[in-house]
């Protein structure tokens, strides 16, 4: 990333709710948003009516579009897929419980900090982080002293603003889960990452 004059503000919001073809195993699918989805999507909109967001950028898994399609919508700006903000694969473990120990251990391993470690077909923290930290980069060089809503998923925000950012722990989402649509706002200055809010609840069905 370059150089930035002054600082690029991302609010990175979790798409709307989404209904998928294989709700009830682990899955790659990109989903669609429900009723419920669009009329969150429209709400957080309204709320950010007095931010002055210039664009709209989406992972590309459908759901995010969707999200990124209204938003902009919304907003009266343009929304733009950016290759990189996606939720990370569950690989070759497609099809298991959502509860399947083998990717809970991944899990405990990136939480300990063992970010080489991969999921089965898929990739390692390291990878997740670094595809996601450039993701964010590229937009913020386009925005810099600008607001940009970035539509992301909830698990690869949870692992990758905490650890991007040079102010919080990154145990930051392990206690407070993103519900849909909720906005973590972050600041990038050159390489510097500084998270200014994270939204969050304690209630764990939220995701």
């Amino acid at each position: 990333m370059s150089d930035l004059q002054c600082a690029a503000t991302l609010l990175v919001a979790r798409h709307g709710d989404a209904d998928y073809p294989h709700a009830r195993v682990l899955s790659d699918d990109g989903g669609w948003l429900t009723d419920k989805g669009r009329a969150q999507v429209q709400a957080l909109a309204t709320s950010l009516a007095g931010r002055r967001v210039a664009a709209v950028y989406t992972s590309p898994l459908q759901r995010a579009v969707e999200t990124g399609v209204i938003a902009a919508d919304e907003l009266g700006v343009t929304s733009r897929v950016v290759r990189g903000l996606e939720e990370f694969s569950v690989g070759a473990l497609a099809g298991r419980d959502h509860d399947d120990p083998e990717l809970l251990g991944v899990f405990e391993a990136w939480k300990a900090g063992h970010l080489g470690t991969f999921i089965p077909g898929g990739e390692s923290g390291e990878q997740v982080l670094e595809r996601y930290r450039e993701a964010l980069g590229e937009i913020a060089d386009l925005h810099r002293g600008e607001t940009a809503l970035v539509i992301s998923h909830g698990g690869v925000m949870s692992f990758a603003l905490p650890r991007m950012g040079r102010n919080v722990r990154s145990d930051l989402a392990a206690q407070m889960f993103l519900p849909n649509c909720a906005v973590a706002e972050i600041a990038i200055d050159a390489d510097d990452v500084s998270v200014v809010s994270w939204p969050g609840s304690a209630d764990r069905s939220v995701v």
